[in-house]
């Protein structure tokens, strides 16, 4: 009966779901011939035209992935809570039916068989629940990591509005960029942009939230 388990997000949400996202911006017609003229490779100050974000640490920083993550928690707890009150119902049955059964409290041999069906009853009403309850809380998993997957990418095309970058590619523990100069990471100039974009997190008292 303790078995249920639910699949918790790793740290934050949809990781391996943002991984996934690179976003290709258009070049402008001019920029290869940008490129040529100005590249120079004694000249360390030359910046390509792309860039990387941390995965890892914008799930962490990001205030609209913290409280999609709170929200899932408490779904969590709540499931939780229902099945506890579920199984204790059950337990409770059974150790009463043990109890009759040992002390011959039972006026007939059909009573306590009804009795023992109706506990095996709810022993099957317990884990069918179980099951509804962890499919209802992966398919909101699921549209929980899309909601912030489709945020990030619509709010990143509006950050590189002035930024013109060529590509930005996703980075999760090093696993897709094996190296980089810093001068190409990102990172904390998004999670600032996005957070100025959502504001506060729910969990902070009084906060106010800007639209997306």
């Amino acid at each position: 009966m303790k078995n249920f388990n639910f699949y918790i997000i790793n740290g934050v949400l949809a990781i391996a779901i943002i991984a996934l996202y690179i976003l290709f911006f258009t070049s402008q017609p001019s920029t290869a011939e940008k490129m040529q003229a100005r590249f120079n490779p004694e000249d360390s100050t030359f910046t390509l035209p792309v860039a990387y974000v941390n995965v890892d640490s914008l799930l962490i920083n990001y205030n609209f992935a913290k409280d999609l993550n709170e929200a899932l928690m408490r779904k969590e707890e709540s499931s939780r809570a229902t099945l506890n009150q579920k199984e204790a119902q059950l337990n409770a049955a059974a150790q009463e039916f043990q109890r009759k059964l040992q002390n011959n409290a039972f006026l007939s041999q059909e009573r306590a068989e009804q009795e023992q069906q109706r506990i095996l009853k709810m022993q099957q009403e317990y884990q069918q629940m179980a099951q509804k309850l962890s499919q209802e809380f992966m398919l909101e998993q699921q549209k929980l990591n899309l909601e912030l997957a489709d945020t990030i990418k619509a709010n990143l095309v509006e950050f590189n509005k002035n930024k013109n970058y060529e590509i930005i590619f996703s980075n999760t523990a090093s696993d897709n960029i094996l190296y980089a100069d810093e001068k190409y990471d990102i990172t904390q100039e998004v999670i600032r942009f996005l957070n100025n974009k959502y504001g506060p997190t729910t969990l902070a008292p009084g906060s106010t939230k800007k639209k997306q």
